[in-house]
């Protein structure tokens, strides 16, 4: 499973490097993977992304959106990511 989901997160980093956020992988030994994602225009506004049963999730629990639908979640990671004055509006 932990495969299935670091695979799940490396096509959802992949989205947000195309839409310019930073996006890494962190894999630690013995642990679920997680994806560190942060606005490089904001960099305060940085979030976690976890991966489990077929979803992506947010690390307070709620869900962003089904793994296998990788361009709807990175859209929500982006609104959550985005402000006013990073100037993308």
């Amino acid at each position: 499973m932990a495969d299935q989901d670091a695979s799940a997160l490396e096509a959802l980093a992949g989205e947000l490097g195309r839409r310019g956020y930073d996006a890494k992988l962190i894999s630690p030994e013995g642990r679920e993977p997680w994806l560190a994602v942060r606005n490089p225009r904001v960099p305060m506004l940085a979030e976690t992304v976890m991966a489990h049963a077929d979803w992506f999730w947010w690390p307070w629990a709620d869900r962003i959106g089904p793994a296998d639908d990788v361009p709807a979640a990175a859209d929500r990671v982006v609104r959550v990511l985005s402000a006013a004055s990073d100037g993308s509006s």
